[in-house]
């Protein structure tokens, strides 16, 4: 199957050039290229015509899953008749398993896994084995350990019509590829059995499919609820329900490869005279063995596999990139966020696992249950493209300057934003003033701080003094996150408060007005590569601006005023050879797709408060107490004691 581009759309400004540079240079086997695109001159049209060109199963890495579901969207809206996937982390809130020496803490891991993304890493997978056009925008967890892509496919197990196998044996065998049985609310993973008829539910969330038995064999195939099947089928694949799941005689290889490590560690502990350790350690891992054993599965599994997948110390575990055929290409967009970010992954990760180690609460193959170092990643992934506006040193020099393709003329000609620095005193009334005379033109404004703490407080007083707003931080469930943005999309806000987050390659044609309070700290949070990033969500708009508060210029914004000042040269002497007249971007807001986004209604009672802001449970607190929910009320009371301990 070959992709297939399907827009309205034609390269404009730099897009055709850069195109077909792009798509040459990777035709003639050049491995490192730098797309230097400004905000809004469309990089994701281009990326997506070199892939069309190209036609090769793609990988795009981003550096944050908003960003990253933003981008599924568009490639989704570019190919519908292709593949797109999305994989991410499924954890809606993760606090890893850790020791802390000095108090003698440990922490249990402990995560709530959002179901829904899960479901959407399976279908990524499943699509990578069977489909060659397909394209999988991920966060850097594809640099993570995920299992096998050998074992996932060989102890899959396909069904057809006339196939031998008793109900005791295909019950057996689903237990065994990690699917529960649940006769009564099945849910994606599950299985259920009544009589001849067994519904087993894809990890995916797709519908669920219905094997029909009769006389030790497979009479029928059937997707759909009981009551309503849909058509029949000739044959289909079942998958496994989780990645870590190995074949029966291999397990029992590999459960004994663990009790060796574990002998061998017990003998070096007690020689050290660490009783203690080596008595946890055996009943931790003996226990895990047993519920290996008896279910296929328990927690923290991926710990142990390191034997699970036969590798050798040491050596780079499976992740998603091994799951894409050779000539794959890679696209790595916000280049300058998320190589910073893939590089520092591996060294976090092997220090805490170390601890663990030292103290008795893992064997040491644990260390092999790891994220990529940055030296493997490179040799992992194909030939790349690094995407930015603000390109790193590193993407730089693998690329050499031959190889760096600007796109700085926008299709629409716009011109980017003005910068205006302002003094800090009053600065607040000064804003809401600016704010006001843009939301009467119906635009929207993006306000930027330093701190989760004060984006909240902003967001609370602006809510206080009548404008509609809201705030977004990490806190923010992965899921929401695009919620938050639509609504100010939409009109639902007209205002919008963030920190980092508001940054790169976020699409907001609305915004005219980008506020950014203490521009002059110097930092992070505040150098060249963030200011014009930020900057730039004000780019789509033929009456962008931005407006940095300060009681001085740092040498930062000097630069920043300095670049911007360059790129509008090149655009202002391109507008008028072609004669072409700015025009604010025209963009289609996306409709969040049924069954993505957490229900508010659904589950009430069994709601988590646990990874809400400390600011938003207070409200919700005083909300239901006005309401006399007491019981609500004291849970999340004690949520903010926890918060605040």
């Amino acid at each position: 199957m070959k992709f297939q581009l399907k827009t309205q759309f034609k390269p404009q400004g730099d897009q055709g050039k850069a195109i077909e540079q792009l798509t040459k240079k990777l035709n003639s086997g050049v491995n490192h290229q730098v797309l230097y695109g400004v905000t809004g001159s469309g990089k994701t049209f281009t990326a997506a015509n070199v892939i069309a060109n190209t036609n090769r199963p793609t990988l795009v890495i981003s550096h944050n899953k908003t960003l990253a579901w933003q981008l599924y969207q568009e490639f989704e809206e570019f190919f519908p008749n292709n593949a797109v996937h999305y994989f991410v982390s499924y954890y809606d809130y993760y606090q890893p398993e850790a020791y802390i020496p000095q108090s003698d803490t440990y922490i249990a891991k402990d995560a709530s896994i959002n179901k829904k993304i899960d479901r959407m890493r399976h279908g990524a997978v499943q699509s990578l084995i069977t489909r060659p056009d397909t394209i999988v925008i991920a966060s850097v967890s594809c640099i993570y350990n995920l299992g096998s892509p050998e074992t996932y496919q060989k102890v899959s197990l396909e069904v057809y019509p006339g196939q031998k196998i008793t109900r005791k044996e295909l019950l057996s065998v689903l237990i065994g590829l990690g699917y529960a049985r649940n006769d009564f609310a099945p849910e994606a993973g599950n299985f259920s059995a009544k009589g001849d008829r067994v519904q087993v539910h894809p990890p995916t969330g797709e519908e669920p499919i219905i094997i029909e038995l009769r006389k030790d064999s497979i009479s029928a195939l059937y997707t759909g609820p009981y009551t309503q099947v849909e058509p029949v089928y000739a044959s289909i694949k079942l998958w496994p329900a989780n990645f870590w799941v190995s074949p029966e005689d291999k397990l029992k290889i590999a459960l004994s490869n663990i009790r060796g490590e574990l002998a061998e560690t017990l003998a070096v502990l007690k020689k050290e005279g660490k009783d203690i350790e080596a008595y946890r350690l055996e009943q931790k891992t003996n226990y895990d063995m047993e519920l290996i054993e008896q279910m296929g599965y328990c927690p923290g599994i991926e710990n142990y596999s390191r034997h699970l997948d036969f590798r050798e110390p040491n050596a780079p575990p499976f992740t998603l990139i091994d799951y894409f055929p050779e000539n794959f290409l890679t696209l790595i967009d916000e280049s300058h966020m998320t190589i910073p970010q893939v590089r520092g992954m591996f060294a976090g990760d092997r220090a805490r696992k170390e601890t663990l180690i030292r103290h008795g609460f893992r064997l040491p193959s644990a260390v092999d249950n790891r994220p990529l170092n940055f030296s493997e990643f490179k040799k992992t992934i194909g030939q790349t493209i690094y995407i930015s506006a603000t390109p790193g040193e590193y993407e730089i020099e693998k690329a050499g300057k031959e190889n760096i393709v600007e796109q700085i003329v926008r299709p629409t000609g716009l011109l980017d934003p003005e910068i205006e620095v302002r003094p800090t005193k009053n600065q607040m009334q000064n804003a809401m003033e600016e704010m006001r005379l843009r939301i009467e033109k119906n635009q929207r404004v993006l306000v930027i701080t330093l701190t989760k703490r004060l984006a909240e407080d902003i967001a609370e007083y602006l809510n206080e003094e009548g404008f509609k707003v809201n705030y977004i931080h990490s806190d923010i469930k992965t899921l929401d996150r695009p919620v938050h943005m639509q609504k100010l999309r939409e009109g639902k806000y007209d205002v919008l408060v963030g920190i980092n987050l508001l940054r790169e390659g976020l699409d907001f044609p609305e915004v005219s007005l980008v506020i950014i309070f203490d521009a002059d700290k110097e930092g992070f949070l505040r150098n060249e590569t963030t200011l014009l990033q930020t900057i730039g969500r004000a780019a789509r708009h033929v009456e962008g601006k931005a407006i940095l508060y300060a009681d001085k210029t740092t040498g930062s914004m000097e630069r920043t005023i300095k670049e911007t000042k360059r790129r509008k040269k090149i655009q202002e002497e391109y507008n008028k050879k072609h004669k072409i007249t700015p025009e604010t971007i025209k963009k289609k807001i996306h409709q969040m797709p049924a069954g993505m986004l957490y229900d508010e209604d659904e589950n009430k009672d069994a709601k988590s408060y646990k990874n809400m802001a400390q600011k938003e449970l207070e409200r919700e607190m005083k909300k239901a107490a006005k309401e006399l929910d007491f019981e609500k009320a004291a849970k999340i009371r004690d949520e903010i004691k926890k918060i605040k301990e």
